[in-house]
């Protein structure tokens, strides 16, 4: 951090926890749906509105989901796991408790790699625990009084938990990514963040820089979005150190980020875990992980970006940059690599088009790659037909908007529009001809040093055959004519 108007080097010292929603059918415990933005409360067993005499079941998708995860993150995994009843009364939790995990959590110590302004760092992870959801608390819906949907109550979550050793918000944006594109890579989490599927708790302190103690922390609740986590951890860090080098001091409390007005508030003091009164749930037996179930989740996980990264560069002749690009969004890997086995193009004058006027269509339309109306294999013969001098690049760019609007692939809209490119010499020669012969001046002008003057000619020939004629050929029949004759 900067130096500060009392010449103290303050530094930040940041933990997150990040909570994952695991995209399985059902809930933790219970058989009811767990699927995003039903009718408010048409979701809820009996379980999940914490009726007596109620038992929970365990999912046995949401063990299989967190154990892939502490595979992906190379975490100790423990033979035997165990749940624990987590004690707090909020009106959206109806039991009086969730059902969480804490001495014995299913995923243990692992770690992650993130890329940060001085290279690579590695952090360390705590745990991975797995827990149910709260419901959730509606305060803007009615005038007197809250409301309350329990149809989040009982969601599969697992909550991971970094050690305190990201140093500003940069940093731990990129934590924070990277676990996301684990997650969504692994196929766990469908990553939405407007939906909550991924959220994440900043824990903040600061201390004088040199020092090795940590200072009191404020957490800052339920952030998702990227954006907005490295905007609150500054603003957090900014709040303490004005109060620390006023002479107060910092209260260990939780707060939430106003985006509006960038700015964190107070919500409660910070509970410990003492607080929670953690027991073993009496309705849950220790769950067995052996060798077999880790080996089942072992052959799930797929090739993570940074393996993408190098095998694009070295293999498919990719820029580092657009390596990049592809291998970090998932969806947008799926679609060029369906379209490489589909089409004959060169690798990298895929992802150049790809990257470039393809990305500019869904940009256009506001839309995902994941939404496109285009699929893999019709953008793969358009493909070809681009690499093969069938079309220029102009008339692909207009190809590229029929076949959003029509779904048809490209062969049948070049044929139907007559829209292959003209490559036919003595075609070409005559139309070049007749041009030279309608602009003396500029012919004239072009041979008397003007050079700029052949970029007129060929946006002439362009415009007469609609972008249809073959650019090389266009340029080189166009030299020999003006400079040879």
């Amino acid at each position: 951090m900067s130096q500060s108007t009392n010449s103290i080097d303050w530094e930040m010292v940041i933990g997150l926890e990040i909570h994952v929603r695991l995209d399985t059918m059902s809930k933790l415990f219970s058989g009811m749906k767990a699927s995003y933005g039903a009718s408010p409360n048409s979701q809820v067993s009996f379980l999940d509105a914490g009726l007596p005499g109620t038992l929970p079941v365990i999912n046995h998708k949401a063990i299989e989901y967190a154990l892939r995860f502490g595979l992906s993150v190379d975490a100790e995994i423990p033979s035997v796991t165990v749940f624990a009843r987590k004690n707090y009364f909020y009106p959206d939790l109806p039991k009086g408790y969730q059902i969480s995990q804490m001495d014995d959590p299913i995923v243990g110590k692992g770690h992650i790699v993130i890329n940060t302004d001085d290279g690579e760092k590695t952090v360390e992870i705590t745990r991975a625990h797995l827990e149910e959801d709260a419901g959730k608390s509606i305060h803007d819906k009615y005038d007197q009084y809250s409301a309350i949907d329990l149809n989040r109550a009982g969601t599969p979550l697992i909550e991971v938990v970094s050690e305190p050793q990201m140093s500003n918000a940069k940093e731990a944006v990129a934590y924070m990514r990277a676990i996301y594109t684990r997650v969504t890579h692994l196929g766990i989490c469908d990553g939405n963040l407007q939906e909550g599927s991924f959220r994440c708790d900043a824990n903040v302190s600061v201390r004088p820089k040199g020092q090795t103690t940590l200072g009191t922390r404020a957490e800052i609740k339920n952030l998702n979005s990227f954006r907005f986590i490295e905007k609150a951890i500054n603003h957090e860090a900014k709040r303490q150190i004005k109060i620390l080098e006023s002479g107060g001091r910092i209260v260990q409390e939780t707060r939430l980020y106003d985006a509006e007005n960038d700015q964190t508030r107070s919500m409660r003091s910070k509970e410990n875990a003492n607080d929670y009164r953690y027991f073993p749930d009496p309705d849950q037996l220790p769950i067995q992980i052996t060798t077999a179930m880790i080996d089942a989740q072992r052959a799930h996980l797929p090739e993570f970006p940074e393996a993408k990264i190098k095998r694009y560069v070295a293999d498919l002749g990719l820029k580092l940059e657009d390596a990049d690009t592809i291998a970090n969004d998932l969806n947008l890997s799926r679609f060029y690599e369906q379209s490489l086995a589909q089409s004959t193009a060169a690798a990298d004058f895929n992802a150049k088009f790809l990257l470039g006027e393809f990305n500019a269509l869904l940009n256009t339309h506001g839309t995902a790659i994941a939404e496109s109306r285009i699929s893999a294999d019709h953008y793969a013969g358009l493909l070809d037909e681009l690499h093969a001098g069938t079309v220029s690049r102009k008339v692909a760019k207009q190809i590229l908007d029929d076949m959003w609007e029509s779904g048809q692939d490209a062969k049948g809209i070049i044929a139907d529009q007559g829209l292959g490119q003209i490559s036919d010499s003595s075609e070409l020669t005559v139309l070049i001809d007749q041009l030279i012969k309608d602009h003396p001046e500029q012919v004239a002008s072009y041979r008397s040093g003007n050079e700029k003057m052949f970029n007129f000619f060929v946006g002439q020939i362009m415009k007469q055959t609609k972008g249809q004629a073959n650019p090389v050929q266009t340029k080189q029949i166009l030299e020999d004519k003006l400079n040879n004759e």
